[in-house]
């Protein structure tokens, strides 16, 4: 892992909740793989005191930018904002385990809420890099929070969008929804992240169906170096039961493994 100063190309609001940054990563020596992450420092000054994790959201390795979609939620992400293109980043990474994508899975299913729907975005994006078909379950508040839904779709992706504002996002519905499209679309693994309810679904269904599913976690992060065993999460071993550093053994674990609180 490497930091690195990297240029601001636009910085913008793009919802009431939601902001888009697109960085210049010409300079970053290390392949970058949807799933990981990078922790940024979101200003000089004292507060917030400790970098902020941000799952990658799209790689363009043409042009050498990489994008994050980020909710505006705290000290840290409020400063965030005031950066402007041609501003520099302090960036640490790219860190952590990513999704992996196997040669024989040529149809997946996503299945994402929230901000975590731009964490699988990198996801879908490599899987039409490899003619994988990819159906993707989108849950949020609003529509107005599913700003990813036109990149995912930009990337051929079928999105089915459920939302509390239209009562379509119940663990009911979603269940249905999943079951279905797995069938429909002859679906070979599953991805999510960004609930822990719709995740203890889906790890419920891929059981049931015995169909290897990837969870990303989401969990706040001191160091991101493993250093500070802030961000454990408990994983099924043969032997029982482990605790393992988000930061380092993650972001991305095998859904089955995972203990879902």
């Amino acid at each position: 892992m490497k930091t690195y100063q990297l240029e601001i190309l636009s910085n913008i609001q793009v919802s009431e909740r939601y902001w888009h940054m697109t960085l210049n990563s010409e300079n970053i020596e290390e392949p970058i793989v949807p799933g990981q992450f990078f922790n940024i420092k979101c200003g000089e000054d004292e507060l917030p005191f400790l970098r902020r994790p941000f799952s990658i959201y799209r790689i363009n390795q043409e042009e050498k930018t990489i994008e994050f979609l980020y909710l505006v939620k705290g000290a840290g992400t409020v400063n965030l904002t005031k950066f402007k293109a041609d501003d520099q980043l302090d960036v640490l990474g790219p860190l952590g385990i990513g999704f992996r994508l196997e040669e024989d899975w040529d149809s997946i299913l996503l299945l994402a809420r929230g901000v975590g729907i731009a964490t699988l975005a990198a996801l879908a994006q490599e899987a039409a890099a490899k003619n994988v078909k990819c159906v993707a379950i989108l849950s949020a508040r609003s529509n107005n929070d599913l700003l990813a839904a036109e990149t995912l779709q930009g990337f051929g992706a079928t999105v089915i969008k459920v939302t509390e504002e239209e009562g379509t996002s119940g663990v009911e519905n979603v269940q249905r929804l999943v079951e279905e499209l797995i069938v429909e679309h002859g679906v070979k693994a599953a991805f999510t992240c960004g609930s822990m309810r719709l995740s203890r679904l889906l790890q419920k269904i891929t059981f049931k169906e015995n169909i290897p599913a990837q969870i990303a976690l989401e969990e706040h992060m001191g160091c991101a170096m493993g250093v500070c065993y802030a961000c454990v999460c408990n994983i099924r071993e043969s032997h029982g039961i482990k605790s393992v550093r988000v930061c380092i053994e993650g972001p991305v674990f095998d859904l089955e493994k995972v203990v879902l609180t």
